[in-house]
């Protein structure tokens, strides 16, 4: 854990490493228990390493009200969910914590916690990392997993008449931050189940199940049309979905119904952390079992085609509502 000036902080940086994060390496050997500059990866025969990163700013995803357990959930869910996309199981981690100076170590015990919860229970563990000052909370990881040899999935690789999948149900978070901005109404009861969808997105874990029957998968970050385009677009190839199929839960289609959201927004609005993968028409009855195995909602809801561009019910979309962009 490399130690930075954090004279001005009022929590000393020693502390905070030696006394809280310390906990988090789950004394493991390649952490040197947090005295070096660095760290080490033990890489598994027949194993390969994926890497990804994520940053997470105060303002921009997520409220300066927000508690330390929500902000923690989401830097550890947007990595793993870019793990399993890629067929891979979490290993471990490294955090960078930008803190402002009236930091206060409740905060930072509650945001550790969590940290420690999803770390049992993904089993995975922190290798280090670098503590600063900042005006506001920004927090970056880099995440390390495991997958076979040659079994990474590629957003490429799918072909024409592949079935495309999509994991669990689509659009709660994003009403969850619809109600945070007060753009919609409804009971307290709902508005509390959709808030905490917002609050502690779940990561879809089901990638390593799935590496040797995906040709391709994303996970769906940034909205279900645009994930699905960037899919489609590496492959140069088209989708067609029928949106009977798009999966939602019951309270998000009495919301449509009664046309207090739109289709259209859901699915362009980002933060599900779900998975979308293609597979081939004979994969369907073990995509079926795994699904019923693992206690994962899995849906058909199209194919791959031919033509560029995404059809909805044999029409082309032609206005899609752009999912989010950190720089539009």
């Amino acid at each position: 854990m490399k130690k930075n000036n954090y004279k001005n902080l009022k929590i000393s940086e020693k502390y905070i490493i030696n006394k809280l994060l310390i906990k988090l390496n789950f004394n493991k050997k390649e952490t040197f228990n947090f005295k070096n500059d660095g760290a080490f990866l033990k890489i598994p025969k027949n194993k390969q390493i994926v890497v990804t990163n994520d940053t997470i700013n105060e303002s921009v995803d997520f409220f300066t009200t927000d508690s330390a357990d929500s902000v923690a959930n989401k830097i550890i869910c947007y990595n793993l969910s870019d793990i399993s996309s890629m067929g891979a199981e979490p290993y471990a981690y490294t955090l960078s914590l930008s803190l402002p100076i009236n930091i206060k170590i409740s905060w930072l015990k509650k945001f550790i916690k969590k940290l420690y919860f999803l770390q049992k229970k993904h089993n995975f563990f922190l290798l280090g990392g670098d503590l600063s000052h900042s005006d506001k909370i920004i927090i970056s990881s880099n995440f390390f997993g495991f997958v076979k040899k040659g079994k990474i999935i590629k957003r490429t690789g799918s072909n024409v008449n592949d079935d495309i999948w999509v994991t669990g149900n689509l659009g709660e978070s994003s009403i969850g931050l619809a109600i945070r901005k007060n753009k919609i109404q409804m009971n307290y009861k709902d508005k509390i189940y959709f808030i905490k969808k917002f609050l502690y997105p779940q990561p879809c874990m089901i990638g390593k199940k799935i590496f040797n029957i995906a040709t391709s998968a994303i996970d769906i970050s940034d909205g279900f049309y645009g994930d699905l385009e960037n899919l489609v677009n590496e492959n140069k190839f088209g989708a067609i979905i029928q949106s009977n199929t798009i999966p939602f839960s019951n309270k998000i289609k009495k919301l449509i119904d009664n046309k207090h959201i739109n289709f259209d927004y859901l699915l362009s609005s980002g933060d599900d952390y779900e998975l979308i993968f293609t597979a081939h028409p004979s994969k369907t009855s073990i995509i079926n079992k795994i699904s019923k195995i693992n206690n994962v909602k899995i849906t058909k809801v199209g194919r791959i085609i031919e033509n560029k561009g995404l059809f909805m019910d044999g029409k082309i979309l032609k206005k899609i509502k752009k999912s989010f962009q950190h720089f539009l």
